[in-house]
């Protein structure tokens, strides 16, 4: 009677100590999304996901979000679709986030002009992720131009608060800066 009483005792306080916590899921909505590149909503947060091509481990996924602070997300995608447009920029566009820098690189590949999203995470040099290269079809894809999820830009995530702080911003995209000085990123 002893045991039984003792092994229903230890039960009961492993249940009521327990350290696991279930949490409620929060809704992150999917913009676009193109082989191992997307981009994703979460409130006012977007962030764009891509499979780390500069590791020795294919299976390393990295990321970088930022605010849609005065159309962050628009401004940056215009600002791609213009590298497109234009000859190839002869520098990257870098573009500094709080956590991050993130450099803009175009190349020609198969005679289409491509992009490519190289992350120097937490603004070290010795860490560099980059992504795979994007045509401008696949760019419009990411960004979820085909599929009109674009207009999930400005309007706030399903079951986001309204009531959220702005003042909590964690990373907005910076204007471009083109002072590279000159030097082309290593590949």
């Amino acid at each position: 009677m002893r045991k039984i009483i003792l092994l229903i005792t230890c039960m009961f306080s492993i249940s009521v100590f327990s350290q696991i916590k279930v949490l409620k899921n929060e809704s992150l909505v999917e913009i676009g999304k193109d082989n191992s590149v997307g981009l994703y909503k979460k409130e006012d947060k977007f962030t764009i996901n891509y499979q780390d091509l500069n590791t020795s481990n294919l299976n390393t996924i990295r990321s970088f979000s930022f605010q849609n602070l005065n159309g962050d997300v628009l401004g940056l995608y215009k600002l791609i679709m213009d590298g497109f447009v234009t000859a190839i920029p002869e520098e990257n566009i870098i573009l500094e986030l709080p956590n991050d820098i993130i450099e803009l690189h175009y190349e020609k590949n198969y005679g289409q002009q491509t992009v490519q999203f190289i992350q120097i995470i937490n603004k070290n040099r010795k860490y560099i992720g980059k992504s795979q290269f994007l045509t401008q079809k696949q760019v419009e894809k990411v960004f979820g131009r085909t599929n009109g999820k674009y207009a999930l830009y400005d309007r706030p995530a399903p079951g986001a608060h309204s009531n959220s702080k702005s003042g909590s911003n964690t990373a907005s995209a910076a204007s471009p800066s083109s002072g590279n000085g000159g030097k082309k990123s290593k590949k």
